[in-house]
């Protein structure tokens, strides 16, 4: 302690050229006030700390954030009033910003879902951003599995962004073999990917939007998957398992728990309710067997029409990815020009005219590419509507913040577009505060929403199950 005070002591005196009645230098800190003007007011400590008896309280924030969050907690056993200053929130604020997860995630994180699956709705008591910070560096971290339609990431929650890639674990392996013993081989191949013993870490898993009706068939197929992923991650010696919906977690990476999430997938289009994190099954949740795969292939043939032959559908999606956006008004649009071009390595130079926005809009009228069905606009009017038919009574705007999701969503123009048609198609009633926000992270969203999750700081605990604790527990609250 005594090395610890002579540290505070030289940060002072290596800075300090002011007396007590100038303030004048203090223009040279970036500090928040944390209760009013402190440029003024005096820490008066309760027990004798010599030089430090009368410090300003805006140089002694500053002394703290130079000397780091183990530095200041250690000083809270110097007296009362430090103790009482380096407990405040601002500092550890302070703290938590200069960590490489974004601020607003973490706090959205630790205020909406350290209390675990199923989200409280009633108001949470914040505990100190002190005692957070302390429990956020103790989390081992998770290994993360998004087991998405069109191929799977996976990674470390400590990560900034999933270390690697493959084939869903749906579809991989020999389909015709039982679901255990695909999952178990899948499992497997992604430990030994990364190089991580199974019985290390806990894991999250990212359940792919599919079979999400209120049948009696798709309710079975989930409990089916739902046994054969605790079967083979616990027959693996996993110590504990978050499984959570695709959709879910998506939507947390938007930082909301409530809210209509619209995934475009790899093979189709899925809208899915969520009221506190839990898939609204009974409202209804809508598929359309129109995904990204679908525009490539359509900007493909429109390309083949005009005796551009490309070597591969990857060479399609570059094209579609960096030159194709969604057009706010159609017709108007057609009246443009709107040509464009792009450089695809080894391949050359391509030129894009009207399929740069003609792409994009069968999502809003699929006839155009010879396909049967309602635009996205139609499907998600009428999932909004039965939503509003609901009339639950603790929020009756859940349902007003559509987030969007995948590779093909993150499409230029879409989030306007779409906001655009829904107020044209709904009632002021209905549509009055209504808003679409754009996929926050593409086809990563839902890797990005397990990442909250493995570094809460009540993680494992709040989330997971463990294989004791796997018969008491009531997973379906999680499906």
């Amino acid at each position: 302690m005594a090395q610890l005070l002579k540290n505070v002591w030289e940060s002072i005196s290596s800075g300090w050229n002011l007396s007590d009645s100038s303030s004048n230098s203090l223009h040279n800190f970036d500090y928040s006030p944390v209760h009013g003007s402190l440029s003024d007011q005096i820490i008066i400590c309760s027990s004798s700390t010599g030089a430090f008896d009368r410090l300003p309280l805006d140089i002694f924030m500053q002394i703290l954030k130079l000397l780091g969050p183990k530095e200041a907690a250690r000083l809270t056993c110097v007296c009362k009033s430090w103790k009482f200053m380096v407990s405040d929130n601002m500092l550890w604020i302070h703290f938590l910003r200069n960590q490489q997860e974004p601020w607003d995630s973490t706090f959205f994180a630790e205020t909406n879902l350290r209390s675990g699956f199923p989200l409280r709705t009633y108001p949470r008591q914040m505990q100190s951003f002190m005692h957070i910070y302390g429990e956020r560096a103790q989390v081992p971290g998770a290994i993360i599995i998004d087991g998405g339609a069109g191929y799977c990431k996976f990674g470390w929650s400590k990560y900034d962004s999933p270390s690697g890639r493959s084939a869903t674990f749906v579809e991989f392996g020999d389909i015709e073999s039982p679901l255990y013993a695909r999952l178990r081989h899948f499992f497997a191949t992604v430990y030994s990917r990364m190089r991580v013993k199974s019985s290390t870490q806990p894991v999250i898993i990212s359940i792919p939007i599919s079979h999400y009706d209120d049948s009696s068939a798709d309710k079975a197929f989930r409990r089916q998957l739902e046994e054969a992923i605790y079967s083979a991650l616990f027959g693996m010696k996993v110590p504990a398992v978050c499984a959570v919906s695709q959709a879910t977690l998506a939507l947390f990476s938007a930082r909301r728990t409530s809210g209509i999430l619209v995934n475009i997938g790899f093979h189709q289009t899925s809208i899915v309710p969520i009221l506190n994190g839990k898939v609204m099954h009974k409202v209804g949740v809508v598929s359309m067997n129109l995904g990204g795969l679908r525009l490539t292939e359509y900007l493909r043939d429109q390309l083949r029409q005009r005796n551009l032959h490309v070597s591969s559908l990857y060479t399609v999606r570059f094209l579609k990815e960096n030159l194709c956006y969604v057009a706010y008004d159609y017709a108007n649009e057609l009246k443009k020009d709107t040509k464009a071009s792009c450089r695809v390595a080894s391949e050359g130079w391509f030129t894009l005219e009207k399929e740069r926005f003609k792409t994009g809009e069968i999502l809003f009228q699929p006839h155009i590419a010879g396909l049967n069905g309602t635009g996205l606009h139609q499907a998600l009017a009428h999932c909004i509507e039965c939503c509003h038919a609901t009339k639950i009574r603790t929020d009756h705007t859940w349902f007003k913040t559509i987030v969007l999701a995948g590779g093909t969503a993150c499409l230029p123009g879409l989030a306007e577009r779409l906001e655009k048609e829904l107020h044209e198609l709904l009632p002021p009633s209905i549509s009055n505060g209504m808003h679409v926000i754009k996929a926050p992270y593409g086809a990563d969203s839902a890797w990005y929403g397990a990442k909250l999750i493995g570094n809460l700081s009540t993680f494992p605990n709040s989330w997971c199950t463990t294989a004791d604790s796997q018969p008491k527990i009531k997973r379906s609250l999680i499906w």
